[in-house]
């Protein structure tokens, strides 16, 4: 169901993402106090071409959805008739994101995420199926497989005659890659390996002609010892040795097929082994990082989507002799939830464009699009269920449903906490890297007062000039500033909490979740301004872009508020309160203190 982040060190000899000069972070341009502009600027708009393709599939994936996708039927009877699943791939939606020359419709990004919306508000489980197929199942083949292995599975794939699934997560190991026992054992001669071990939350398993596997492979080292390094493959689904669990019994997206998969000294060859050697973590990581944006994009159409429900039952449902919608706490949601959904629409929308124009490190871009979306989609199902009142509770009406079927989207393709952890983590490489070189010039001072001089020189300047923005539309003046000034707050912030703390860093998740907090309003903002920028542009004037400046005027003020605060609160905390009351919680097994009554 749900595929983890694995976060181990990847091996030695996989590249450097955090290199600026190879592949360029907006994101980790962030942590360090800069405005990398010309990665976010222009806003990607569409090619004529990809319009066309894009409303030509949008037209007839709602028309066959209309005759043929029931969800609530979907939901209670917990599978897909024959019949949907072949209409997906009968539309050519199964081969959408792969290449042409194996079969596929070869789509951009922007137009793929944006089909993953559409579907997505359609029926969760239905996205389900579509984007453990595609986003992350033969994913990796796209990306990293061999010409022989592209031109064996990828037209199948393509045509929905095979369908693929990713298997990752294991019962005891999850985002710890290093804990994972799935093991992948080489032949005596060298031609195909044995693969045994067991698989978890498998979407897709009980449907799947291929999964992308993940196992340990012993590599002898140097000095004798044998290591175990991740490696990929594909294995053919229907291969002796496999077995399936049940179906899980799931609190949403109960259509999905989601199963245990266990591997039994499965026979893979040599050339379905996907990369090389030791690569299998980085290639994971490349499938999630492109894979959440997807989850990005059905998230906010989801949103969307519940909140038309909501949006219709308000100017229908009267009370005090005036609808419903007319009441300010009523409309205080609906704003909300619209300039969230615009920048959750921005946002992912900014990143498709970074993806389509390759050599960009959007790693931590989809992870924060992802929890921001996710989140978003799960307040939405809420707000909306709560505007439907009694209604709302009842199976009668989708709101309920919606509320089950978002919550996934939060575990999904990482935990939102284990994103966060990335996100901060992976960002404070760079840092900590300047301020490691420091401590090294600091132990031998009199050899290198020109790296501790410029050191010195480098942070004055940084306490004092601040990035600023150039290219965001005059009418934006001012969020633009606050959003410059959250950037180089929390570039200071960031190295104060370095020298503080050091390597011990790694330790403290409440820092690290408030940096991530901060970093991911800013990129939203980011995401806003140059949206709008392009909206005001495109309309010709600010007048004319006042639905679009309006969300931009509601958004970006809440999110710098949020992220002043999570940087303020680097410095300002109560920490030792907040690990206090939860090892009394965990120790005890009750949440707080007993109440008066019960003493």
């Amino acid at each position: 169901m749900t595929a983890t982040v694995p976060v181990a060190a990847p091996p030695a000899d996989a590249p450097h993402l955090a290199n600026p000069d190879l592949y360029p972070s907006f994101t980790k341009g962030v942590f360090l106090g800069e405005i990398r502009e010309d990665l976010v600027f222009p806003f990607p708009a569409l090619e004529p071409d990809e319009r066309e393709s894009l409303n030509m599939i949008l037209d007839s994936f709602r028309a066959w959805a209309a005759d043929n996708v029931d969800t609530r039927q979907l939901d209670h009877d917990g599978k897909f008739p024959d019949q949907v699943r072949a209409g997906m791939g009968d539309l050519g939606l199964m081969g959408l994101n792969i290449p042409e020359a194996y079969g596929g419709f070869g789509a951009s990004a922007k137009v793929f995420n944006r089909v993953f919306g559409e579907i997505g508000g359609t029926d969760p489980a239905l996205c389900v199926y579509f984007g453990a197929h595609q986003s992350i199942g033969c994913k990796g083949i796209t990306l990293f497989g061999t010409e022989d292995q592209k031109q064996r599975w990828l037209p199948g794939c393509a045509a929905g005659t095979t369908v693929a699934a990713f298997c990752l997560t294991e019962p005891g190991s999850g985002s710890d890659a290093q804990a994972m026992t799935t093991s992948a054992v080489l032949s005596d001669d060298g031609t195909f390996y044995r693969l045994t071990g067991t698989k978890i939350w498998i979407s897709n398993a009980g449907y799947a002609g291929l999964f992308t596997v993940f196992g340990n492979v012993a590599v002898p080292q140097p000095d004798g010892k044998v290591k175990q390094r991740v490696t990929a493959f594909i294995v053919d689904a229907h291969a002796p040795g496999i077995t399936l669990g049940q179906p899980e019994q799931k609190m949403g997206i109960k259509a999905s097929d989601t199963r245990t998969v266990t591997f039994d000294g499965v026979k893979v060859p040599v050339a379905d082994r996907l990369g090389e050697v030791g690569h299998g973590f980085k290639i994971a990581l490349e499938i999630l990082n492109s894979g959440r944006l997807g989850l990005a994009s059905g998230s906010a159409r989801g949103a969307r989507r519940i909140m038309h429900e909501a949006l219709v039952y308000a100017k229908q449902r009267e009370q005090f002799g005036r609808p419903i919608g007319s009441f300010e706490m009523i409309q205080h949601k609906f704003a909300i939830n619209a300039a969230e959904t615009y920048a959750a629409d921005s946002a992912w929308m900014l990143t498709a464009g970074m993806m389509d124009r390759g050599s960009i490190d959007f790693s931590l871009e989809t992870a924060a699009v992802k929890i921001f979306a996710s989140e978003l989609a799960n307040r939405a199902a809420n707000d909306a269920l709560q505007i439907a009142g009694g209604i709302g509770y009842s199976k009668e009406y989708p709101y309920e449903q919606a509320v089950r079927d978002s919550r996934i989207n939060m575990i999904f393709e990482g935990t939102n906490e284990i994103l966060r952890a990335l996100i901060a983590l992976t960002a404070l490489q760079q840092p900590g890297e300047r301020l490691k070189a420091l401590g090294k010039a600091f132990k031998d001072p009199l050899h290198s007062l020109g790296a501790i001089g410029s050191y010195v020189a480098g942070r004055a300047k940084r306490q004092i000039s601040k990035p600023e923005f150039t290219r965001v539309h005059e009418a934006l003046r001012d969020e633009a500033e606050s959003v410059a000034t959250s950037i180089h707050d929390l570039a200071l912030g960031v190295e104060g909490m370095l020298l503080k703390h050091g390597k011990q860093v790694i330790e403290k998740q409440f820092l690290q979740l408030r940096l991530a907090n901060a970093a991911i309003d800013i990129y939203l903002s980011v995401a806003v301004l140059s949206r709008t920028t392009w909206e005001i542009e495109r309309a010709g004037s600010v007048d004319a872009a006042t639905a679009e400046l309006d969300c931009a005027r509601v958004f970006i003020p809440a999110a710098m508020r949020r992220a002043r605060r999570n940087v303020r609160a680097l410095r300002i905390n109560q920490d030792g309160r907040l690990s206090a009351i939860a090892a009394r919680a965990l120790e005890s097994g009750d949440l707080a203190p007993e109440t008066p009554t019960d003493r």
